[in-house]
């Protein structure tokens, strides 16, 4: 897959270029190339990413390093089996257990929510620092939620976490986990705190509380199209009929 020239490898992180110093150099480069590029398009391109992860895997597969970008690029495809598989390739060679959560989490994607719960209750849970236990907790209420216990996902959520004032990389997620079990639980106004509370913890806007929180608040968002834009439509489109239709309809609601 081609790769564009402003990407040197040198991006990657430290701990990653180490690991990859047992390759020959060439050889290393061209694996930290593509590792750039699945970090560079997790988010936005999950199957372009994935692609990339695949080259770094057929040229470095016993780099752990590797092993979890694959993991995580199948992750983000949706490729659930494949990923758990990369996951625990890593967890073997590294004996790290920071992986847990997203393991578990692919249990679920699998459709197999009672396994994913059974990680929770494991004791690799308690190796875990304060964000991983975070993470297990958001996936063991995810869990409960599969299984159609929504009283249980409320609860699994209530935590020192959830109620401490101070605010964590993990707030937002788990204040808005926490809003949207109550509100599936038909418990609308409590929802509705929550939803607030996460709005006030999301600075990078991780989540769309803002959005569920101004649904809950009735506020309704309606293109606004003006006359000029309108006359404009209509004589780039030739008067076609669905165009007049949808220009009098937002008439209508203004």
């Amino acid at each position: 897959m081609p790769i564009p020239e402003d990407v040197t490898g040198d991006e990657i992180d430290k701990d990653v270029r180490q690991e990859l110093l047992s390759l020959p150099k060439t050889l290393a480069d061209d694996v930290a190339r593509n590792l750039v590029m699945v970090a560079r398009l997790l988010d936005e391109d999950p199957e372009g990413a994935y692609g990339y992860s695949r080259v770094a895997l057929r040229l470095a597969s016993r780099v752990a390093a590797v092993r979890e970008a694959a993991g995580f690029a199948a992750y983000a495809s949706q490729k659930y089996g494949e990923a758990l598989a990369e996951f625990r390739a890593a967890k073997r060679m590294t004996g790290n257990i920071d992986l847990w959560p997203v393991m578990a989490d692919c249990e679920r994607g699998l459709g197999r929510p009672e396994k994913a719960l059974d990680m929770a209750g494991a004791p690799e849970v308690h190796k875990l620092d304060k964000a991983g236990q975070v993470e297990m907790r958001l996936v063991a209420a995810g869990a409960r939620r599969d299984m159609e216990q929504l009283d249980a996902a409320i609860v699994t959520l209530q935590s020192p976490e959830l109620a401490a004032n101070s605010v964590q990389p993990w707030t937002a997620r788990l204040r808005y986990a926490y809003a949207d079990a109550l509100l599936a639980a038909g418990r609308e106004s409590e929802a509705r705190e929550w939803f607030a509370k996460a709005v006030e913890a999301d600075r990078d806007g991780s989540t769309d509380a803002s959005d569920r929180l101004a649904e809950l608040d009735g506020v309704e968002f309606v293109d606004v199209i003006t006359d000029d834009e309108t006359d404009g439509d209509d004589e780039t489109d030739g008067g076609d009929s669905s165009s007049e239709e949808g220009d009098s309809s937002e008439e209508e609601k203004d």
